[in-house]
């Protein structure tokens, strides 16, 4: 029997997502046939070629002479019937915006309909090679392909594909804009790339199927491929991934999703179950036996019971054969790497990144072995580790097990502001490899602290930031706005923080509170504030809407805008913002070190 995993757009295609590469590992380790193919970077390696973009460019502009011929009627008849945009019928307002925006962007921006798509291979080969390193070359290049990816998008607006990104702001988290968006061939620019490579994965005649779906802008481009694969294939199709484990409520409702899209859903952490599945399809056990799976039966929707996770430690390496790294667009594969599941505090109201992972730690003999074993098959040696949070205490036994080991590696981690983070175990860090830690500082408000429940000593945050950079290491810093009770006074002190403090605080990553439907607080809303929450409108939304004390939309708004104009005098066009991406500083401060990358800045007359 042989497995496909397959990993659909869109994700940043600078890496390979950790999913595929463990799940691979551990069906391989337990005797099955299997392989994982990143369709993320395919796609964008072939969307990005002249031909497809020059092409997409006239396709747009033609299209627009019918969309008008067909939208006038409708402009012309609600207006004189004083109909609202949202009064149209939904096809319609489609294609108003469509048109709107491929006639603005063929209006203003037609230099770049002449020199971009040329432009665009070249400027892939700038992240692949050794001009990454140039910063004023490299910035141009993302720039290029930023402008190409518009292009590229501009058959299917209002979709649009960026590095970073999918998205379609007429997209709505339900079943049935799902079933629209999916078969939608106006928007959906994926249907023509998959048709394209069909052939090439059906014939790799695999029984068992797998799909890894984990945010919202894989959802249209996930199901898209999965009903295409259940419409030609035999196989069994499963889908995976992160996302609708967090809404699996909302899968029970619509048994019509596995009619179109899938056989089973697999949810939660997946290496235990992923076996059990490939040893039901090859006829080993029930399918009742295999945990954690969602499935039709007759008519009726099942969910198995959650079995214990496997815990780190009992699990295989991960797999990459097969995996082109040439493909992806950074100059050295930075290999996403767990060294724990969960949280091991796990306590803050905000969060619920660690919701169905069960907290375990990976033994440091086992993880420095596989840095040794990675390092020599695949000629790995740098990692981001996507833990929650790495402690204090396995930063130093890592650390020194690096050391023993004399291991070449590079790497970077989140982790809390714990006091114990001393000097001397920051320092352990640098010399073992870590260039740069992603601290959850959060907020500059004591209050806002206080209701997030982070633990911590907020006096000490400033002091362990001092003690990091002064070990040679990066800071940066996850910030947020908008949390109930939250006021303007409250978000100044953060951002009075960020820009005192730039010296230690050498880059930041900001985002605005949303209410996970796993988070902690939505138990208790009126201990923070909350005087409301709602039923989500959307029934796959994995977040609420909700009323709160605190500041309006409006002040939230104006305080974002104070922050980015802030934060901009204070740190002055530094070298990181133009970078964009926490791989690129990190592949950076790999080759120059924190000083020059602190110390460089930009001269946008020059980009």
């Amino acid at each position: 029997m042989k497995t496909l995993l397959l990993f659909p757009p869109q994700w940043t295609p600078i890496s390979p997502h950790f999913a595929l590469p463990s799940l691979v590992g551990q069906l391989k380790a337990n005797g099955f046939d299997a392989k994982g193919i990143d369709l993320n970077i395919d796609f964008y390696n072939k969307v990005l070629k002249p031909d497809f973009i020059k092409n997409s460019v006239m396709r747009a502009i033609d299209n627009n002479k019918n969309i008008l011929q067909e939208i006038a009627p409708y402009i012309k008849s609600g207006i004189q019937a004083g109909k609202s945009f949202e009064d149209y019928p939904f096809d319609i307002q489609n294609k108003v915006v469509k048109y709107s925006k491929v006639k603005e962007f063929a209006e203003k921006k037609q230099g770049l309909l002449l020199e971009i798509p040329d432009l665009a291979e070249d400027a892939v080969k700038i992240l692949k090679g050794e001009d990454f390193y140039k910063p004023e070359i490299l910035i141009k290049a993302v720039n290029i392909i930023d402008s190409a990816l518009e292009m590229a998008s501009m058959p299917y607006f209002p979709s649009k594909i960026s590095l970073d990104s999918y998205s379609n702001p007429l997209f709505k988290l339900t079943f049935e804009h799902m079933k629209f968006f999916v078969f939608d061939k106006d928007t959906n620019i994926f249907i023509e790339y998959y048709k394209s490579i069909l052939d090439e994965i059906l014939a790799e005649k695999a029984d068992y199927i797998g799909i890894s779906i984990n945010s919202t802008g894989q959802i249209i481009p996930g199901l898209t491929l999965a009903n295409m694969l259940k419409t030609n294939s035999n196989a069994h199709i499963n889908i995976g991934g992160n996302f609708f484990g967090r809404v699996k409520n909302a899968v029970l409702n619509h048994t019509e999703f596995f009619n179109l899209f899938c056989d089973s859903i697999l949810v939660e952490e997946g290496e235990r179950p992923v076996v059990e599945l490939a040893k039901y399809i090859c006829g080993q056990i029930k399918i009742d036996d295999v945990s954690n799976l969602i499935y039709k039966k007759e008519d009726k929707i099942v969910i198995n019971e959650t079995k214990k996770p496997l815990r780190l430690d009992e699990m295989s390496i991960v797999s990459l054969d097969g995996y082109d790294f040439s493909k992806y667009f950074a100059p050295e594969i930075i290999l996403p790497f767990q060294s724990s599941r969960g949280c091991y505090w796990g306590k803050c109201s905000f969060c619920d990144q660690d919701f169905g992972q069960n907290f375990n730690v990976k033994n440091v003999e086992k993880l420095t072995d596989e840095f040794v074993e990675l390092k020599e098959k695949y000629g790995i040696k740098y990692f981001e580790f996507i833990d929650e949070s790495v402690s204090p205490a396995y930063l130093a036994e890592l650390s020194d097990k690096i050391k023993e080991k004399n291991i070449d590696v590079s790497y970077f981690f989140d982790a809390r502001l714990e006091k114990t983070f001393t000097k001397e175990t920051l320092k352990k860090g640098y010399d073992s490899g870590l260039k740069m830690v992603l601290w959850g500082l959060e907020s500059g408000s004591d209050s806002v602290m206080e209701l997030i429940n982070k633990g911590i000593d907020t006096d000490k945050r400033l002091e362990i930031l001092k003690n990091s950079n002064d070990a040679g290491l990066w800071n940066f810093a996850f910030i947020f706005f908008g949390f109930p009770t939250e006021t303007k006074e409250d978000a100044r002190k953060t951002i009075k923080m960020l820009c005192e403090n730039n010296d230690i605080i050498h880059s930041y990553g900001r985002s605005v509170f949303t209410m996970g439907k796993h988070t902690k607080l939505k138990d208790e809303p009126e201990k923070y504030g909350i005087t409301a929450v709602y039923p989500a409108v959307d029934e796959f939304s994995p977040t609420y809407t909700f009323d709160c004390i605190g500041m309006t939309k409006e002040e939230l708004n104006s305080i974002l805008k104070e922050c980015t104009e802030a934060c901009a005098k204070a740190y002055h066009h530094p070298l990181w913002m133009y970078l964009r991406y926490r791989e690129y500083i990190f592949l950076y401060l790999a080759k120059y070190g924190k000083d020059w990358v602190s110390r460089y800045k930009i001269n946008k007359e020059n980009l």
